[in-house]
């Protein structure tokens, strides 16, 4: 006897990234705001933090840290931020158990990079450490300068759809 499922939905699970990346200035006003982008989850992404942490298996890792930098997007094999800059900061993590969004924000204080000159920030990923790591999604948007004395606000969502 043969048994038939009924597929009630032919899309599956989605994994779907969005961030948001603001500088501000001294005085609290903002000096640039990338708007809300996607990101694209790499292939140790869905492999180690995704499908091993599902499963408890070893090797699995979970999102502490978002990284700023100036390169370029990063592809499905990448494994660390292209042009990456300053001190990655820890993640304040929120979601409800009703909800399908893993929300994660950071805030790179005034001072965050050390450089005398302004940084063209153009790339955002997400890792699971404060330095090295494995890079889970990231992604590119129109760069723009960041001065020393600047403050970074970061808002990064991930979706399950």
């Amino acid at each position: 006897m043969e048994v038939q499922v009924k597929k009630t939905n032919n899309d599956g699970i989605k994994v779907k990234g969005m961030f948001r990346v603001r500088i501000v200035n001294p005085d609290g006003t903002f000096a640039g705001d990338s708007g809300w982008n996607e990101n694209l989850v790499t292939n140790d992404g869905f492999d180690k933090y995704l499908v091993k942490a599902l499963g408890s298996i070893a090797g699995s890792l979970y999102i502490s840290h978002i990284g700023l930098g100036t390169g370029s997007a990063p592809g499905a094999a990448h494994t660390t931020l292209d042009g990456e800059v300053g001190t990655r900061q820890a993640v304040t993590v929120a979601a409800s158990n009703t909800s399908k969004t893993l929300r994660c924000t950071a805030t790179f204080a005034a001072g965050w990079h050390s450089s005398g000159v302004a940084h063209a920030i153009s790339n955002i990923g997400l890792f699971n450490s404060v330095s090295a790591g494995t890079l889970f999604a990231g992604t590119t948007y129109d760069s723009s300068s960041c001065a020393s004395n600047q403050a970074v606000n970061t808002t990064y969502d991930i979706t399950f759809a």
